[in-house]
């Protein structure tokens, strides 16, 4: 599975940007799919995950109520809503993709290459 991230939106305090993570290779409602993010000099961390049916979702405590992870199987993709930014979400963001649905960072096979998301206050 190759998977490729970009970013749509300014990254502003209190607004709002959307990850879109586009896959390709095996079939894609297979696999879970994940985001993750890195900030400087910090380890990389779970941020949302979807099931591949999109019965499930999880999210990380500082990111649950503002971040929406979907997917659109139909076209291969899933999307991160981020809403209500603050610059603490300034990362490195990644799209992960493995046929568990887990929010264990390590678990994870299929890694995008990362974008690049800066909330400036």
């Amino acid at each position: 599975v190759q998977l490729v991230e970009s970013v749509v939106g300014l990254g502003q305090a209190g607004g709002s940007l959307r990850l879109s993570c586009a896959a390709s290779g095996r079939s894609f409602s297979n696999y879970a799919m994940g985001w993750f993010r890195q900030a400087p000099r910090k380890e990389r961390e779970f941020v949302a995950a979807i099931n591949w049916s999109e019965a499930d979702t999880n999210y990380a405590g500082s990111v649950k109520g503002r971040f929406t992870i979907s997917r659109d199987n139909a076209k291969n993709t899933v999307y991160l809503q981020m809403n209500s930014l603050k610059p603490e979400d300034t990362a490195v963001y990644y799209c992960a993709a493995d046929h568990m649905f887990t929010t264990i960072r390590t678990a994870w096979d299929y890694w995008g290459q990362g974008t690049q998301v800066t909330v400036s206050s």
